[in-house]
């Protein structure tokens, strides 16, 4: 037989073990498994449209002025807990001027809690599917959207009440939620926040946004009208901006919200590390969801004082994000540098005034995830929707698995090619309806 020279025989050794050690490194990830259109266009789909009829010349001129005076807030007495209802009322689901038939609707104003601690108002819609089944058997979604709007009525309440028609958040949910209401879930969206409240909204503030999806579960599981089970089993599904809140509220839910019974967390394409994701979408297509978020911080963290640090020409555009939706406003400074929006010339990313809120907004700090995590995130930096560096995701899941959460990394192909040879594949996988089955089976 003939010797292996000692050399090469190390040489094998060392591509065995970097073979062995890539297996491992790729074991937990999981392939998407993409619904196709039979299963978004699944039979309350099909029902929602068939039954679907037109709101009134009234109905869609309110919807549209989103004026509805249930978003004026009384006064909080301080006897309040996290997730009371201060208001509830019934109302018809509208979207994009048609209202379907099997979907019933209540707008909530409940209690939550800010990032200083001290209770604040939130506002948010809870959603059923009218499908013959009993409210008490459903199985609860707390969902937050891709909602990045700074603005007022720019929200999740006002969306589906007839408000806001071209948000794009609102068109992004609108497959997850077909797939979620074809499994009879009964989906709470919250607003993060009071969305009539005409001050910038701080929906980028991560441990804020999880406090208002968490208790706006505790508010529809307690809304007697709703009907539903007050122990029912839950899930929190949150995509890009909504990911953020999804992903602290899942981190927050074992001390902050013990007695929900959270089976599974869905996070997709979230910004795991502010800091990061400012360094990737400045002047990138995403030069203007980089400045929102800025601004969605700025609310809970003043220090950031992001005006004084805008030249006159940065300070315009700010001021008119901090009033606008992120549709068209967030969309129409593409590729735009942001240092030269600053008078030190600095990335926003450097800014030193601004580490504090980045640190305090990363991800995989504030506890161990309740129940099972599904992260799901574009698996390379090859496309203009690869605004959050794809590492971010995989050590995201790393992290939770070194805390012991039972987490599942599925890596989306969102690049270009994809894009433009399966556009519907590509869409679905970037909005997240490739977990819901997955969702699903968490549940007992």
């Amino acid at each position: 037989m003939r010797r292996i020279p000692r050399r090469l025989g190390a040489v094998t050794v060392a591509l065995a073990l970097t073979a062995v050690a890539a297996s491992v490194a790729t074991a937990d990830e999981v392939g998407p498994a993409t619904p196709g259109p039979e299963r978004v266009f699944n039979g309350f789909t099909l029902a929602a449209l068939n039954g679907a009829t037109q709101p009134s010349a009234q109905e869609s001129l309110e919807g549209l002025l989103a004026d509805d005076p249930f978003y004026e807030e009384p006064a909080l007495t301080g006897a309040e807990k996290p997730g009371d209802i201060l208001k509830s009322k019934k109302v018809k689901v509208i979207f994009s001027g048609v209202s379907p038939g099997n979907v019933e609707g209540y707008k909530l104003m409940y209690v939550t809690t800010g990032n200083d601690g001290r209770p604040f108002i939130s506002t948010g819609v809870l959603l059923m599917p009218v499908d013959g089944k009993p409210n008490d058997q459903r199985r609860v979604i707390g969902y937050q959207e891709a909602n990045d709007s700074v603005g007022w009525n720019c929200h999740p309440s006002t969306q589906w009440t007839g408000g806001a028609p071209l948000d794009g958040s609102s068109w992004s949910a609108l497959g997850p939620l077909a797939l979620m209401f074809d499994k009879g879930y009964a989906v709470m969206i919250s607003d993060v926040g009071n969305d009539a409240d005409k001050k910038p909204h701080g929906v980028f503030a991560g441990k804020f946004g999880g406090h208002a999806q968490l208790d706006g579960v505790r508010a529809a599981l307690g809304l007697r009208e709703a009907g539903l089970d007050p122990k029912a089993q839950v899930a929190l599904f949150g995509i890009a901006g909504g990911g953020v809140g999804a992903g602290f509220a899942t981190e927050m839910a074992a001390d902050y919200a013990p007695e929900l019974d959270i089976k599974s967390t869905v996070l997709e394409g979230m910004v795991v590390k502010p800091r990061e994701f400012m360094r990737v979408a400045d002047g990138s297509v995403g030069s203007g969801f980089a400045l929102a978020t800025l601004l969605g911080l700025e609310p809970w963290y003043p220090e950031m004082a992001v005006n004084a640090k805008l030249t006159p020409a940065g300070r315009g555009l700010a001021d008119a994000f901090r009033t606008q939706c992120q549709t068209p406003a967030y969309f129409g400074t593409p590729y735009l540098p942001l240092h030269t929006l600053f008078t030190s010339g600095l990335s926003p990313a450097d800014e030193p005034a601004f580490q504090q809120a980045f640190d305090d907004n990363q991800l995989g700090r504030s506890g161990t995830p309740r129940g099972k995590v599904i992260i799901a995130s574009c698996a390379k930096d090859d496309s203009f929707m690869s605004l959050v560096p794809a590492r971010d995701a995989r050590e995201l899941a790393d992290t939770y698995r070194a805390q012991g959460a039972d987490v599942s990394y599925q890596p989306t192909d969102c690049s270009m090619q994809r894009m433009l040879t399966d556009l519907y594949g590509w869409g679905t996988d970037l909005f997240g309806m490739q977990t819901i089955d997955q969702l699903d089976s968490h549940f007992s």
